[in-house]
């Protein structure tokens, strides 16, 4: 009883927990996190090695996660600090921390580099998370690689 006592105040101690998105205070983001973060060539924590994942953050700390491949999966969230750390939080209460390292941004087990502008679906979902402010997971997008002359035609 007393190991697992022990063992449980050695997990607690010193670590903060965020669980309650709304009450997690939004953090304007230092010039080195700022910008378009995507990944490079096939990484092992993404589904295929066609797959993208993008992290984007405003200057306000404002984030969307978006990964791409067969569908657009994208999560707006907040940068804050936690335990003097940075960190994402989705509005799924999912906290990731970042860590950039020459150039590279570590998120989530994915390497990421800086990029001029978001994929097109990334800067979809940017628009999509302005019409629907609540929205946890934004998926009504349909990436580019997917896209043919009927579904463009009923699209349109």
């Amino acid at each position: 009883m007393k190991k697992w006592m022990l063992i449980a105040a050695l997990a607690l101690g010193g670590c903060a927990q965020i669980n309650d998105y709304e009450n997690a205070v939004q953090t304007p983001a230092p010039a080195e996190l700022q910008g378009n973060w995507q990944t490079v060539g096939p990484q092992s924590n993404l589904i295929s090695d066609q797959a993208i994942g993008s992290l984007l953050i405003t200057a306000e700390g404002t984030t969307l996660d978006c990964r791409q491949w067969q569908r657009v999966i994208a999560k707006p969230g907040k940068l804050t600090r936690l335990n003097g750390d940075y960190v994402n939080v989705t509005r799924q209460v999912r906290v990731m921390p970042l860590n950039v390292d020459n150039g590279e941004l570590k998120y989530d087990g994915l390497t990421l580099r800086k990029v001029a502008r978001p994929t097109v679906e990334c800067q979809q979902a940017m628009k999509e998370v302005a019409k629907q402010p609540k929205a946890a997971v934004i998926q009504n997008i349909e990436p580019q690689l997917l896209r043919t002359a009927i579904t463009e035609h009923n699209a349109g």
